[in-house]
């Protein structure tokens, strides 16, 4: 698959969720205290993300 998560710690040893497409991060959360809370992030991204609503700046 091209496209997938990765979550990595940071230099705090925070849990940072990459989302990744052909190896190159796309874009990337902000650090979570646990492994639990950076995998609902995950969650949250693919059930929320589909209908996201596009906002272009003028």
């Amino acid at each position: 698959m091209a496209h997938y998560f990765e979550i990595k710690k940071n230099k705090k040893e925070e849990f940072v969720v990459y989302f990744k497409y052909n190896n190159e991060s796309i874009f990337w959360t902000e650090g979570y205290s646990s492994k639990a809370a950076a995998k609902n992030a995950i969650e949250s991204i693919k059930k929320n993300g589909p209908g996201a609503e596009i906002k272009e700046a003028e």
